[in-house]
This record gives structure tokens, sequence and C-alpha cells, in this order.
């Protein structure tokens, strides 16, 4: 059955915002990301309804120095990165989308590897706020939004990962046959729904805040 999350308390919920940066998003960036362009409408949608309910908002950015130190293996795994065309912090293709930037008081956690938690402080930032419940927006779906996910998990927190405000791109044929960016995004969300997160898209998850809140004041 996997995990199911009946209702979301605002005030213990927080909404992680995954690497929606120029470099992914931006039209011909290094790392484009087509399902970044098309979920933009719900994402503003989702970006709006948790502030006024008052859910916090963290964004994450995938960042690594020019000089390669904290880069690890990703400048074998992309040759991008290698060529430093993204993710070389301070340079404006690192920067939030324009469109779904965060507001002046929200918290951007740069990270150096997939997971968010990996070697920074959002732990302590959400332990801190005392947040329960994590819910995952953003790029991409296979790595970094599912990296967060599990680690989250790990942690104890109820994740609700946004079906239709998570996304990902083509995968070329290493020996198994191209993937379409769709199967990949599904296959994630089947394994994710059975074996970590809550499922849900982003009506369905706005509806459990709702349904919180009604309960609050009943």
């Amino acid at each position: 059955m996997g995990l199911q999350i009946q209702q979301i308390d605002p005030k213990k919920t927080a909404l992680l915002v995954v690497d929606m940066q120029n470099d992914f998003v931006a039209p011909g960036a290094p790392l484009e990301t087509a399902m970044g362009q098309e979920m933009l409408p719900r994402l503003k949608k989702v970006l709006e309804f948790s502030r006024n309910k008052g859910i916090s908002v963290i964004y994450t950015a995938h960042v690594h120095r020019e000089d390669g130190s904290d880069m690890g293996l990703y400048g074998e795994i992309y040759p991008p990165v290698a060529d430093r065309a993204c993710l070389i912090d301070g340079t404006p293709g690192t920067e939030i989308y324009p469109e779904v930037a965060p507001l002046e008081n929200e918290i951007v956690i740069k990270k150096h590897r997939y997971s968010a938690f990996f070697g920074t402080d959002l732990d302590i930032i959400l332990r801190n706020q005392r947040i329960e419940n994590v819910a995952i927006v953003g790029l991409t779906t296979e790595d970094c939004c599912f990296a967060a996910a599990r680690d989250a998990m790990y942690r104890g927190y109820r994740v609700a990962f946004l079906s239709d405000v998570t996304g990902t791109y083509d995968y070329g044929d290493i020996g198994f046959g191209k993937v379409p960016a769709e199967e990949v995004h599904r296959v994630c969300l089947t394994i994710l729904g059975g074996s970590t997160a809550h499922v849900m898209t982003a009506d369905e998850f706005m509806q459990k805040v709702e349904d919180s809140v009604g309960v609050e004041q009943v």
C-alpha cells in the first residue's frame, strides 16, 4: 500500500522546491529539462497556496565551486559540469528561475550532491521549525527529488511527493534502449509510492492541507 498521509498540517509542513534553477529550467540551458517548463503553472499555484497557508517554503540549488574541489564524480558523469558550463556557484545559471524565485525571507539550501540533506543543514532547519511533513516538488524526479524523498523518509519525515510538480528529461540508450522522460517519471513515481512517500497531485496536496485546516477550526 505504501505511505498514506490523510491530512497535512501546514504548521508542520515544509515545501521543498528542488533545483528549479536556470541551468535546468531556462530554454536552451545546458541541462534543460522540458518537464520543468511544463510544470511551472502548477508550481506557481502550489507556491502561492503554501505561502498563504503558512507552509514553510525552502529551496535547494545544486552548485559547485569553479575549482571543482566539491565536484566529486559529477565531472565524469556530466560533461557540462566538467566544462564548467553549468552549476557553478555564483553564476546566473545557478539562480532560481525568476518565475518561481524565492521570497526574500525564504531559505535556499546550497548542495553539492543529489540529496538536499547530504552535507547541508536542512535537517537542522526542519527540526528547528518542528516540521513533520516534507512536500517535494522540482527537478529531477529520479535524481535530486528522489534522493531528497528517500533521505527525508530515513529521518522520519512523512513525504508527500507531488507527481505533477516534479519531472525529468529523456534518457539516451546506454545499452537498454532509450527511455522517454514520461516513462522515467512514471516508474520513479511507482517506486516512491510503494517504498518511500505518498505520491499525490498538487490538487490532492492542497486539499489535504485544506482538510487539516478545517479540522483545526472545528
